[in-house]
């Protein structure tokens, strides 16, 4: 299996998973599998995201996307989010 895992800080988890969910379609299209969320024990506004992909090669391209950013700042993303490609073992 393939995984994508993001850590972000948002300015409001309400708001921003509001556009997590609506995204979820555009995700699937581009090769996710599903998703889980979970919200850091320490800082209540990181939100960290497990994805799991098809190929690794599409989850970058899709992190790269246009479309992507865009649902990032209207979900109120406020800091640069690190992103780490994985492979399961």
């Amino acid at each position: 299996m393939e995984y994508v895992l993001v850590r972000q800080k948002v300015e409001n988890y309400r708001k921003w998973k509001a556009v997590f969910d609506e995204h979820a379609s555009i995700r699937e299209a581009n090769g996710c599998q599903g998703a889980q969320v979970f919200r850091s024990g320490d800082d209540p506004w990181e939100v960290l995201v497990l994805m799991e992909w098809d190929e690794l090669e599409k989850a970058r391209k899709f992190t790269q996307s246009d479309e992507l950013r865009q649902a990032m700042e209207q979900a109120g993303v406020t800091d640069k989010p690190d992103i780490y490609f994985l492979h399961g073992v």
